[in-house]
């Protein structure tokens, strides 16, 4: 029994009011950016509801916009004038999570200075926990290359974080 264009439309709408806050975090944590994962998160729900009504009942929307939103930013990548930086890099970036501001901005700080495919893999492997095989299908790379990319990024993610925090803890005995 297939559902008529008005109960799509309603299931699309509730789909994306409980899921946008979540996507909108994957796209800003594969870009770095907020306003580029605006861009990346509309281009993926304005796919999305092109393929909504020929989704199977066994794909997991959310799988299925992660794999746009990598991919979209994988293709904006390539334009040359995204290649251009503001001034202002770094300094609109919003917290989320549990962690406390500090730390927040430490790791984020952290992720953005990794190569992009190892902070792709880790967001993917790591942050929102997909297996080594949804990653590579979302990457569109082998598990093995899923496995090199994130144990390289982690050994950089400890490096950093454990730098940033030796450098916070001569700050605090300056101040004391």
């Amino acid at each position: 029994m297939s559902r008529g264009p008005d109960e799509r439309d309603a299931a699309y709408v509730d789909y994306v009011a409980a899921r946008q806050a979540h996507l909108r975090r994957i796209a800003y944590a594969v870009c770095g950016d907020w306003h580029r994962a605006d861009d990346l998160l509309q281009t993926a729900l304005t796919k999305l509801y092109l393929a909504w009504p020929r989704l199977r009942a066994d794909v997991e929307p959310d799988a299925y916009v992660r794999r746009i939103i990598v991919r979209a930013h994988i293709d904006e990548g390539r334009r040359p004038w995204r290649r251009e930086r503001s001034g202002l890099d770094g300094h609109d970036r919003a917290v989320s999570g549990g962690l406390p501001l500090e730390e927040r901005s430490a790791l984020f700080g952290a992720l953005q200075g990794l190569p992009e495919m190892q902070r792709k893999t880790v967001v993917l492997r790591h942050w929102l926990g997909l297996s080594v095989e949804e990653t590579a299908a979302d990457l569109g790379i082998t598990a093995g290359t899923v496995k090199s990319h994130s144990s390289r990024g982690l050994s950089s993610l400890q490096q950093a974080l454990g730098e940033t925090t030796a450098a916070g803890r001569g700050r605090r005995r300056r101040r004391t």
